[in-house]
Order: C-alpha cells, then structure tokens, then sequence
C-alpha cells in the first residue's frame, strides 16, 4: 500500500482512497452531527452556497466557520461540538462551511475514488473501513498544515494509517497528546468564545463515535454520511 501525507493545495491530486482530516475542529463537529442523529452534511466551499442551500429548504440548518474560526452570522450553528452537544438533529440535513476541513473535501471529491473525512472522534472507524477497501493507494490531506504545524491532523493521520497497517488497535494516546500541543489549539487558550476549551477536550476524545463518515458527491459537492463498519463500502 502506498501511503502519502499532503497538504490542502494539493488535495485534489490524488485517486484511491483519500481521507481528509480537520480534528480541530471540522470533522469533530461532523461526526457530533451525525451522532447527534443528523441525516446528511453538505459540506461546501462558500458562505454563500452554504446560504444558498438553506434559503432553498427551511428545514435545512447551517454551521461553520469563516475569518480564521469565527462564526458566520445568521448560521444556526459555529464550527463547535461543544455548541451541538445535546442539540436535536435528528432526521435533519446540514450544510457544512469552513475554513479547512469542508475546502479539503470539495477538492479531493474531483479525484478521489473512494473519500472519507476523519477526526479522532471517529478514527478506529475509519480505520477499519480503509483496510476493508484494502487500497493500493491511501492518501491522507492533513487540512491544518499552513502557517500552522497542523500537527493534531498530522498526528491523526499517524494514527489511522497505523490502524490500518497493524489491523488491530494500538495505543492512541502519544498521537492524541498531539493535540493539545499543535498550534492551533492555542486559539482555544484565549477565552475567546468562538473558540472554547471544551471543543479541544472533544477533539481528543478518541472513538466518541462508532461509524466512519464516508462522501458522496451529490449536486456537485460532497456530502457526508454515517458509514458502519462491516457494512458494504
């Protein structure tokens, strides 16, 4: 199996099997959603085409994030887990924005072959839906790498592949210690309310959900489900 690491810009470039990963904090609030019984998740690349979306059909609720992690006013929900926990999603269908995470899907969903978005919240589970594809080709976008080290995506990634390769579980605690120490959690050190301690305690928490989220380009954007293992791919 031939394993690479990229970067956002490059997240379009590659077939096979493509995980993007956004543990602080997209992908941990796509797999609260689901868990919190969400249907679906639009994921998009625009403010606008997440408005859009809503204004089409009322019954769909919009979150994300936009100017570095900060709400976009007029949307139902931030880029928060701890903002949906405990709210009711049940049946609903949500469009997802942000910064990093959504942008990474939206491009690898052009080439990639089979596509899944990861966090911790849901790695052994993503994991194991990855080894059942038994890929030649397995790429991982680490969407945090820019300015930043990105290193709780990196640390991530780490984790999956080597669920991947050993096929049975391992310790995850030196990849999820990561976490706390990358760059980007410090924006969750400043008491700032758009970026709440908590959301860093719901990203390391490893396997808080028992699905895999796989993508399914519909109407030109990729669109997340609940993917159980052992189910068909």
């Amino acid at each position: 199996m031939d394993i690479r690491y990229v970067t956002l810009p490059d997240a379009g470039r590659h077939g096979g099997v493509v995980v993007v990963v956004d543990v602080l904090r997209a992908f941990t609030v796509a797999a609260t959603a689901l868990a919190a019984g969400a249907r679906a998740i639009h994921c998009v690349a625009t403010v606008d085409e997440a408005r859009a979306m809503r204004d089409a059909d009322p019954q769909v609720l919009a979150m994300g994030e936009h100017h570095h992690g900060r709400r976009v006013p007029g949307f139902d929900f931030g880029n928060s887990p701890t903002e949906l926990a405990g709210a009711d999603l049940d049946g609903r269908v949500l469009v997802h924005r942000t910064s990093a995470g959504t942008q990474g899907l939206v491009r690898a969903a052009g080439r990639a072959d089979t596509l899944f978005a990861a966090s911790f919240a849901c790695a052994t589970a993503t994991a194991q839906a990855v080894r059942a594809l038994r890929p030649g080709d397995l790429t991982f976008v680490a969407t945090g790498v820019d300015h930043r080290d990105g290193d709780e995506d990196l640390a991530c990634a780490d984790y999956i592949a080597a669920l991947v390769l050993a096929g049975e579980p391992i310790d995850p605690e030196p990849f999820v210690a990561r976490v706390a120490t990358s760059d980007a959690a410090r924006s969750f050190l400043t008491g700032n309310p758009d970026f709440p301690r908590t959301d860093v305690t719901a990203a390391m928490r490893v396997d808080s959900v028992g699905f895999a989220m796989r993508a399914e380009v519909h109407d030109d954007h990729p669109v997340l489900t609940a993917h159980h293992p052992g189910t068909a791919a």
